[in-house]
């Protein structure tokens, strides 16, 4: 993975990544998985006023990081509006326990072994008033989790969208809540308020103890927190609500009811008495399938984060968890930051 720390106003920490890749020679628009169709661009086009309204910063961030590249920012719109709401997407696995040993975060991203070179962690210190964070992302701008320096973690799962409507999709959505929310309450909140272009979950905890996923989509927002099977959530990419569709034949989830069915037996044997250390055992596969791939078909988990949020301890495997060692990642606090 590639590894950026940010510091400064939106536009600049987009023109820093952009300005930085291009002096390696790398630039994004020439690792878009997708052509960038008619349809695409007429999609984005509809869902910028969105942005406009309710993540003006993330406009603003684009335009930077498209000055950086050399490029159309209208291009980099056209991927980044479109992901999630029009095909593909990741198929990704999400947790969260809150227990007397404290509050965990887990997530698996699963995603194209073709684009994992270029998969990065980024660290934020805004100086125009966001709260400061740690993400991963397989594309940029967008992230698919995040720890902010208040200690609520957010991650997400992409789901089959049926009827796309122009809005934010699931990783600009995700981000918002990086950088503008301090728990899960006022997360949950905030994602009531938005229009959203894609379906998807949020799985969130934060450090006072509160976890919840949301399946959420243009239909709406349903909100799962921990019931009698104990003190968990978790979440593939499949709703459990009544939000979920029949999904069209043949579509590959990546085995999304397996790898649930998974974390919630593991979960329900061992939520009461999970550590940080038994996280990581279920994101890595040791306890049934979760990240078991077989990488000769272009798909594998290419990243595992594993989180205890009071204590501040992230921990980072780059690259499939049951192969790559977990490393201390570390989270940004207040300084750079809104007060």
């Amino acid at each position: 993975m590639d590894h950026l720390s940010l510091r400064g106003a939106h536009w600049e920490m987009g023109f820093q990544w952009g300005a930085r890749l291009a002096e390696r020679g790398r630039f994004l628009l020439d690792h878009v998985p997708f052509p960038l169709t008619a349809e695409r661009r007429v999609f984005a086009a509809a869902c910028r006023p969105a942005y406009a309204s309710y993540f003006p910063a993330a406009l603003a961030e684009l335009a930077g990081l498209a000055a950086g590249q050399g490029c159309p920012r209208e291009d980099l719109e056209t991927v980044l509006f479109t992901t999630y709401a029009l095909p593909p997407a990741c198929c990704c696995s999400c947790l969260a326990v809150s227990n007397g040993n404290g509050v965990f975060f887990g997530r698996n991203s699963d995603f194209l072994t073709a684009l994992e070179a270029y998969n990065t962690h980024v660290t934020y210190r805004f100086s125009d008033g966001a709260i400061p964070f740690a993400g991963n992302t397989t594309s940029f701008v967008q992230m698919e989790d995040a720890v902010n320096a208040r200690g609520l973690a957010v991650g997400l799962t992409s789901v089959y969208t049926p009827r796309p409507r122009p809005g934010l999709n699931a990783g600009m959505a995700l981000r918002l809540l990086a950088e503008t929310c301090a728990s899960v309450e006022e997360a949950l909140d905030r994602l009531r308020e938005l229009p959203l272009a894609s379906c998807q979950t949020l799985t969130l905890a934060d450090k006072a103890g509160n976890i919840a996923v949301a399946e959420c989509g243009p239909e709406g927002v349903r909100v799962e927190r921990p019931g009698p099977a104990g003190p968990f959530v978790c979440a593939a990419n499949l709703f459990r609500s009544d939000l979920a569709d029949p999904l069209p034949p043949g579509l590959d989830t990546w085995r999304a009811a397996e790898r649930y069915d998974t974390m919630r037996r593991v979960l329900e044997q061992e939520g009461e008495t999970l550590d940080l250390t038994g996280v990581q055992a279920l994101l890595a596969g040791r306890k049934g399938f979760l990240c078991q791939y077989d990488r000769s078909t272009g798909q594998d988990t290419v990243w595992s984060v594993a989180c205890d949020l009071p204590r501040r301890r992230c921990l980072l495997a780059e690259g499939n968890p049951g192969r790559t060692a977990f490393r201390p990642l570390a989270v940004p606090g207040e300084e750079g930051g809104r007060p």
